[in-house]
């Protein structure tokens, strides 16, 4: 199955997912992100704290939805709607589902106050893919609908 976490610039809370989920993922799951609006590059501290974190950021750059090498089964959007952002809608016959997460690539103030916020993002992203993974995952690809509502569950509960 794959699976894509989309939000608008690709530079940072869809790379974050994109690398924590690949690195975490059994046999026959993979992630991709994308942007409706990429930036054109990786947030450097998306980078360093995938790093810090040992998880390989190989293959991550901001790239488009219209560049995708595979169709993916499920789309994750991540953008933080209630914080005003537009998430993009993907066009395309899959199951959606919605994870918003506040952007720490927008974050100000002090060093520390800005890795703060990218490590509560990171946090965030992880712990839902983390419940992901402990789902029947074999059941639920053949139960779209409960997948998507496990989906929807994960997202009020992390």
């Amino acid at each position: 199955m794959n699976v894509l976490f989309l939000c608008t610039g690709n530079s940072c809370r869809s790379i974050l997912a994109e690398a924590t989920f690949n690195h975490l993922a059994p046999a026959g799951w993979r992630a991709t992100s994308a942007g409706s609006q990429p930036t054109g590059y990786v947030h450097p501290r998306s980078l360093a704290l995938l790093a810090r974190q040992g998880i390989s950021t190989a293959g991550c750059h901001s790239k488009s939805w219209d560049s995708l090498s595979v169709t993916p089964d499920i789309v994750i959007t991540v953008c933080a709607s209630a914080a005003g952002e537009t998430c993009p809608a993907y066009l395309g016959p899959v199951l959606r589902a919605h994870w918003g997460v506040a952007d720490p690539a927008r974050a100000t103030g002090a060093e520390a106050e800005i890795d703060a916020a990218l490590m509560t993002a990171y946090r965030i992203l992880r712990g839902r893919i983390e419940a992901f993974f402990a789902l029947p995952l074999a059941q639920l690809a053949q139960d779209k609908a409960r997948l998507k509502a496990e989906l929807e569950r994960i997202a009020d509960q992390i």
